[in-house]
């Protein structure tokens, strides 16, 4: 039987000095558009847990004061997903940033907020529409 639930996504926007961590997906869902490290949250895990473990899956890095920013509803044209994404911001603690996930992204950069590349991936452009500025 199908779902026909939305699934909950985290994206996380790390920062450090002024810039943000940002890699180009490689997975069919958004391939070839740029997000921010995140993924889905598990079952029973808190959303600090999962914004932690997303970090440090994707970009093999450890981050400090996660906080949440906002909520966005997205629904890809002519996809069959639904995703309510949840964004967080964080500062870079510690660790090299590596792509630990080849088969998923084509790399990490860091990058100024005011010079994010494009394409972007759905819920980063769903969240760039209410505004906000790290």
């Amino acid at each position: 039987m199908k779902n026909n639930r939305p699934l909950v996504g985290v994206s996380v926007i790390v920062k450090k000095g002024n810039k943000v961590l940002i890699g180009k997906r490689k997975n069919i869902l958004g391939h070839g558009e740029w997000g921010f490290p995140g993924g889905h949250l598990e079952f029973k895990e808190s959303l600090e847990e999962c914004v932690k473990r997303e970090v440090r899956e994707e970009a093999g890095i450890k981050i400090k004061n996660i906080k949440f920013q906002a909520a966005t509803n997205d629904i890809r044209p002519g996809i069959e997903t639904h995703y309510v994404t949840l964004f967080f911001t964080c500062g870079y603690k510690s660790g090299k940033v590596k792509n630990m996930e080849p088969e998923k992204c084509e790399g990490w950069k860091w990058v100024s907020w005011n010079k994010l590349p494009r394409p972007l991936f759905l819920p980063i452009k769903n969240f760039l529409k209410q505004k906000f500025r790290p």
